[in-house]
């Protein structure tokens, strides 16, 4: 019943990005097993991340179940659209019910999708990651596959109005290779090397967006060490 929500949706998705004539650039979907279990781990910048993660998915035939927070399954437009997809809601005061309720999907063969940084970055940097993904890959004996998106932030983040207009944005995608979690490492040394590998997707996709901002007042989507305007990790902390 699942996909009769989910394909729909994911079509909805295609269709309003080839209306906002989106430049989507996917490499390393090959990464993603066709079939068993994984947890799909990216970083998050932008309200839309994971549409176009669970995109990284499709070139397999794959669906995503994505961890989100509970608020999102509570409102009456995308709530029973969450629900209908299996997406696993987290109710950050009881997050246990939700690790179970993804550690079951991953031993049914699911792939999870995570976001540990938890929250968008408004700095457009890497934050620290939550332990939670390298533990679910552990207990369920599965592959961790790091990814990384850029550019998502320029349609719709936090503190910015959306960008629904027909303004052909690139999107890079940079799926990496499969990770192992071994349960005789400590999650936090897994973690450690998990954000590692999305650094460098996240350099790499850095690297292969084909545009800069145009003027001045275009710099506010690239991050500051980069040269441009968004606040700073120190920044973001700082006014939080």
């Amino acid at each position: 019943m699942a996909e009769l929500v989910y394909r729909p949706v994911v079509g909805a998705a295609l269709t309003l990005f080839k209306a906002l004539d989106l430049k989507i650039d996917t490499q390393g979907s090959e990464h993603i097993p066709r079939t068993g279990g994984a947890v799909l781990v990216s970083n998050h910048i932008s309200y839309l991340d994971f549409i176009f993660t669970g995109l990284a998915a499709l070139p397999q035939k794959r669906l995503v179940r994505f961890m989100a927070k509970d608020s999102v399954f509570k409102h009456k437009v995308s709530g029973p659209l969450m629900r209908g997809m299996k997406h696993i809601p987290v109710d950050r005061s009881q997050g246990e019910h939700a690790y179970e309720h993804a550690l079951a999907a991953l031993r049914a063969g699911e792939i999870v999708g995570v976001f540990p940084e938890a929250t968008i970055s408004q700095s457009f940097t890497l934050k620290g990651f939550k332990t939670g993904a390298a533990r679910l890959a552990q207990e369920a004996g599965v592959p961790l596959i790091p990814m990384a998106l850029w550019g998502t932030q320029r349609v719709w983040t936090k503190g910015r109005p959306r960008n629904f207009k027909r303004s052909h944005i690139p999107v890079t995608i940079r799926v990496g290779e499969p990770m192992e979690a071994p349960t005789d490492q400590y999650a936090g040394v897994i973690t450690r090397r998990l954000r590692e590998r999305a650094q460098e997707l996240l350099e790499a996709a850095q690297r292969a967006y084909p545009v800069r901002p145009k003027d001045a007042n275009d710099t506010w989507w690239m991050p500051a060490h980069l040269g441009g305007t968004a606040p700073t990790p120190a920044q973001v902390k700082e006014a939080g």
